[in-house]
């Protein structure tokens, strides 16, 4: 299964991934007009440890600890994608304790929030990928 994965070495520390994410689920075709005076709130983010930058987002476990963890469902795994059903969310974070990456945060509706792929929004690509001016991130298929 394709997986976004981080190359270190390319990454800039430019934070556009975070942007493409945002944009991703505005359904909007302008980014500047969709996130002008928005404070962003990507499934995507950007950290930096000992000079070296680099993307987490949700790493679609093949055994996700977060799923286990969940106590109403709401965290299901359809081919290899672990979605979030934000209806069936209550909040109660056992996800965000589960996961080992740091890869899940709370949102402002009350559910959580994490990267799905952008099959919501594009189908394909991931938005972060395609935004990434320097092949920092890339969607590709690894061996074990």
């Amino acid at each position: 299964m394709k997986r976004v994965y981080v190359n270190e070495e390319w990454c800039l520390g430019c934070h556009l991934c975070e942007y493409y994410c945002a944009f991703a689920s505005t359904n909007q075709k302008d980014m500047a007009r969709a996130l002008k005076g928005v404070k962003i709130k990507p499934f995507i983010r950007v950290e930096e440890k000992q000079g070296i930058t680099y993307a987490v987002s949700c790493r679609h476990c093949d055994e996700p600890l977060c799923v286990k963890g969940c106590i109403t469902g709401a965290l299901t795994v359809k081919d290899g994608v672990i979605t979030v059903d934000r209806d069936g969310c209550i909040g109660c974070y056992t996800c965000i304790l589960c996961c080992p990456y740091g890869a899940i945060s709370p949102s402002e509706e009350g559910a959580i929030q994490k990267c799905e792929l952008c099959i919501r929004t594009s189908g394909g690509t991931p938005q972060c990928v395609s935004g990434c001016p320097n092949q920092g991130i890339v969607f590709e298929e690894r061996g074990e």
